[in-house]
């Protein structure tokens, strides 16, 4: 039978369940948040793919996967799912475990999904988590042994378009920080991102996050590409040439902003691969992870 052990560290609660860490988001009320109707409830279902998804998420959380020799480094992940699920283990757990295998401390990000049923702006709920997200672990990086100069955001897809929100509107607060803790990511992984809202971008993200006429300013604050400058973080970009679903132009203009800015960034298209291949893209066989590992290590976020 599992165990059930508390922890408070400062403001919130921290869960342990096993190995991984359960920690709410926020300290009491979320704000913004309505009181959600009695038939709204988290569900979790794991479909004929084998692709466990998550919905109608009301308590935000990270589930936190410490190493056994932390190296100092952090990653806070973001599933995609067209901010309609969550494919938490595909584009989650599992990644959380792989970046645990070489020292690095993981988050999975369990964040709201826009409805007006549990947010007076689901436009911004999603962001508000990262935001939170972020603070966080900033604020206790001491308490899992992570240095506070290396602390990442990661997303798939939709997911990818959270990260990509966070890197470029850090600065844009919506959450209590009364302590004025940066919550500017240190770096950027972005896999299969949607990173526009113009016209080569996922309809289904644009319209669960802004629903059926989303104004011109709405479509251009959750472009990011239109928002990077000098301070963007670094990124590291992953795509699929044939990707039906989110089309490569997004990683692309992701790029070229972050180049024209002058902010280092690394981008790998497959020829092939698709949408949603996770960790494993079965068109080939060079390993993406292996690859960011390289990368990481370029940039003094891994050890050898």
């Amino acid at each position: 039978m599992k165990q059930l052990f508390i922890f408070v560290f400062s403001l919130f609660i921290v869960m342990e369940v096993n190995a991984q860490q359960v920690i709410p988001l926020y300290n009491g009320a979320i704000p913004g948040a309505k009181t959600p109707p009695s038939d709204y409830k988290e569900t979790s279902v794991a479909g004929t793919d084998g692709v466990v998804r998550v919905s109608k998420v009301t308590d935000p959380s990270l589930i936190a996967y410490i190493p056994a020799k932390p190296n100092g480094t952090a990653v806070i992940i973001c599933p995609g799912g067209g901010y309609g699920i969550l494919a938490i283990d595909k584009e989650g757990h599992n990644v959380a475990k792989k970046f645990n295998e070489v020292g690095i401390t993981a988050f999975v990000l369990k964040y709201r999904l826009p409805s007006d049923l549990i947010m007076d702006d689901k436009s911004m709920g999603p962001l508000q988590d990262a935001l939170q997200a972020i603070y966080l672990v900033r604020k206790n990086a001491n308490v899992w042994g992570i240095n506070p100069a290396k602390i990442g955001i990661m997303g798939f897809s939709a997911g990818g378009h959270l990260a990509a929100s966070l890197s470029v509107h850090y600065n844009d607060m919506k959450v209590q920080n009364q302590e004025n803790i940066s919550l500017r990511p240190d770096f950027s992984l972005l896999i299969y991102p949607v990173i526009t809202f113009g016209s080569y971008t996922h309809a289904g993200s644009v319209k669960n996050l802004l629903g059926e006429q989303p104004t011109d300013a709405q479509r251009r604050y959750f472009s990011s590409e239109l928002h990077i400058n000098a301070q963007t973080p670094p990124a590291f970009l992953v795509h699929a040439n044939n990707d039906g679903t989110v089309p490569v132009k997004n990683s692309l203009a992701y790029d070229e902003a972050l180049a024209k800015n002058k902010v280092p960034a690394e981008m790998h298209i497959y020829q092939a691969g698709g949408h949603g291949f996770g960790l494993n893209n079965k068109t080939t066989k060079e390993n993406w992870f292996e690859t960011l590992k390289n990368w990481m290590r370029a940039n003094n976020l891994l050890s050898e």
